[in-house]
């Protein structure tokens, strides 16, 4: 049985994590699921190898009555053909039963390793042993699911808010291969707000585009990503309005826990480009900032080479409103171009890229549009990750 988690559910939803034998030790298993009907809304990746868990969970999502999330993680069950498909199903087939809900209204997630099958000859056992069990298995709470989705992430994801009388709690998971195409990793919030379908997506896609989409690692697009949230109103209705607000809050809250995590981070990076044309060139500009190489490796290193970040807005050769000598550029507080910064002000400059949270503004003199993106350091640690990953 899990140990007793500090975090707990909103009202009216249940979770049970194990293992199926995806990982060596650990649960590598879980299912979150509310004990009446919900809303729901969610988003999935655009690439073109989305794996058969996000192939089948697009389907159940357009019903916008999701009621359950099951999780598997070491493997991400893509490019396996009809097998993969046929699994997935299975798996949906099993966890609907577990918790009596049609099939239609269970998603499923699925992380890891591309191009393996998934061990279906340990898995089924497992959903076999749960469901002599029931809801009685049901005993986990959000750390032990943000603990059993983890891949190679060091740590759990798990955010909460409240608004109005309702309760919202978040767990996500993934620290790599990160460039959002709509979201990006597995992310799912569960509320017992009362909101319409309607409300619900509009809030979703309203803090993903704030926060997720906002979030790179390694530039390099999952075929798992998902995001998903669903309430079941056992709190009543709140203010879609400030619902949006804190949802967008509590994405926030994870999109920085998984950017702190990201595959061999020791800084978190946060870039926001401000007085652009529009947000479109803000995001566009600080993307390019914090997905360089030689920016993300001059953090790591706590090396304040200004030139790096000039040279990542300057290869954007499509925005040609921007005139350098309008740009300005700081590293936390300290503006280092146009202006550079005096002999006695580099030891605090130094000071400031050694922090564990790195700040880079720059300013295009455009107009009025900000954006703020949010990164890691590139390190060694990244390279033994990847390169080991599946051997």
């Amino acid at each position: 049985m899990p140990a007793a988690d500090p975090v707990t559910w909103p009202a009216g939803f249940v979770a049970y994590t194990g293992h199926g034998g995806l990982r060596e030790h650990g649960d590598d298993i879980s299912i979150v699921a509310s004990d009446r009907p919900a809303t729901s809304a969610a988003m999935f990746t655009r690439s073109l190898f989305a794996g058969p868990a996000v192939v089948l969970s697009r389907r159940h999502a357009a019903g916008r009555n999701l009621r359950a999330v099951t999780t598997l993680a070491q493997n991400a069950n893509v490019a396996t053909g009809r097998r993969g498909e046929q699994n997935a199903a299975e798996v949906v087939r099993r966890v609907a039963a577990i918790i009596g809900v049609p099939e239609s209204e269970v998603l499923i997630g699925s992380t890891g390793v591309i191009g393996r099958p998934l061990p279906m000859d340990t898995i089924l056992p497992r959903f076999d042993r749960t469901a002599e069990r029931g809801v009685a298995a049901f005993t986990a709470g959000p750390l032990d699911v943000a603990r059993a989705m983890m891949t190679t992430d060091t740590r759990p994801k798990v955010a909460v808010r409240t608004a109005g009388r309702a309760r919202i709690v978040g767990v996500a998971k993934g620290v790599g291969m990160l460039e959002p195409d709509m979201a990006t990793m597995l992310a799912y919030v569960f509320t017992d707000a009362e909101l319409s379908p309607a409300d619900l997506d509009t809030a979703l896609r309203g803090a993903v585009n704030r926060t997720f989409n906002c979030l790179s690692v390694d530039t390099d697009t999952s075929t798992s990503d998902t995001v998903s949230v669903i309430a079941n109103g056992a709190a009543g209705a709140v203010d879609p309005a400030r619902f949006a607000e804190v949802l967008a809050d509590l994405c926030l809250d994870l999109t920085l826990q998984l950017a702190g995590d990201g595959e061999g981070a020791t800084k978190l990076l946060r870039v926001t480009v401000a007085s652009a044309r529009d947000h479109a060139q803000a995001k566009r500009i600080a993307k390019s900032v914090v997905n360089s190489p030689l920016v993300k490796t001059a953090v790591h290193g706590a090396d304040p080479n200004w030139g790096r970040v000039l040279m990542a807005i300057g290869k954007n050769t499509d925005d040609t409103d921007i005139v350098p000598g309008d740009v300005t550029v700081r590293f936390g507080d300290i503006e280092v171009y146009p202006e550079e910064p005096e002999a006695d002000t580099l030891g605090r400059l130094v000071d400031i890229m050694r922090r564990d949270e790195v700040d880079i503004v720059v300013t295009l003199g455009l107009g009025a549009a900000e954006a703020t993106v949010y990164g890691c350091d590139l390190s060694a640690g990244y390279i033994r990750v990847n390169a080991d990953y599946t051997t």
